[in-house]
């Protein structure tokens, strides 16, 4: 990924970034490069005691992440902080604090087959399917191995099982399979009702073509009786580009992706640097 030290943003003057950040009520965070560093796999002190200080204002809190539920508990269980509600497989299930489900939007059951018989015709792409209890690969390779480890103590538990024995049964929100661009677009081009993002150059997140996180920000925030005017949003890579856009301040971390910048109203310090917390007091929101 990119990185960078130094503050840019649409925002340079403070008297502007605090004007937009005045009506701010809910701020929305991915993890993997945003809440937690790819360094040391860890959620910084400063973001966990910026995310103290919205919830004590009254600030709601959001996750908003490429990850299953299942897979983001590793990360979630390891934090004293509760948040308010969570978007997950990339805002295809968005679900309150208590688990109610306020939005649920699975991959066409049509396209989960299309999908199974491209990674059938090609027995060696490993693939990832992220359903609402479970995350499960197709099978086991050495380039998954690698990258899962890369995750450190943030990667979540390996189940493999077979997906012929789920569709029909189970509702398929994601499915990510190890490939490069040429093939994600092949797999697209096969369904009816699907586009990847991505926040990682080894796989692509394979969603609804309707879905995203600006999907899953728009349920959380019509759920808490918000507009999208109050809202700002963190990411760093390929699959936070429809959030960043969406949100009244989108902010980029320093360590994220060309296209997150590109996206976003503000590019702030890299995460090991205490992005988060310095974006949040530019705009006056802390």
């Amino acid at each position: 990924m990119t990185t960078t030290t130094t503050d840019s943003d649409r925002y340079a003057n403070d008297a502007a970034a605090r004007e937009a950040g005045r009506d701010v009520r809910a701020v929305f965070f991915d993890i993997d490069g945003t809440l937690t560093s790819f360094t040391t796999h860890e959620v910084p002190p400063s973001t966990i005691d910026a995310l103290d200080a919205l919830r004590a204002k009254g600030i709601r809190i959001y996750i908003c992440t490429g990850r299953s539920p299942e897979q983001m508990k590793v990360v979630l269980d390891a934090l004293p902080i509760r948040f308010d509600g969570i978007a997950a497989v990339n805002g295809q299930i968005c679900y309150r604090s208590d688990g109610t489900i306020v939005a649920d939007r699975p991959i066409d059951e049509e396209d989960v087959r299309v999908i199974v018989g491209w990674l059938d015709r090609h027995p060696d792409v490993v693939a990832v399917f992220g359903e609402r209890d479970t995350a499960y690969f197709n099978h086991d390779s050495a380039r998954m191995r690698a990258m899962w480890q890369s995750l450190g103590k943030t990667a979540p538990k390996l189940r493999f099982i077979d997906p012929h024995t789920r569709i029909g049964d189970h509702r398929i929100y994601q499915i990510s399979p190890y490939v490069g661009r040429d093939d994600e677009h092949a797999i697209v081009g096969e369904c009816r009702n699907v586009r990847g993002v991505r926040w990682h150059p080894d796989f692509v997140d394979l969603i609804p073509a309707s879905g995203g996180k600006d999907r899953g920000i728009e349920a959380l925030l019509s759920d808490a009786g918000l507009t999208r005017e109050q809202s700002m949003a963190f990411g760093d890579g390929g699959n936070d580009v429809d959030m960043l856009r969406y949100a009244h301040i989108g902010v980029a971390m320093g360590n994220g992706t060309d296209d997150a910048k590109a996206a976003a109203d503000y590019v702030t310090r890299s995460v090991d640097d205490d992005g988060v917390v310095r974006a949040l007091r530019h705009f006056g929101v802390l």
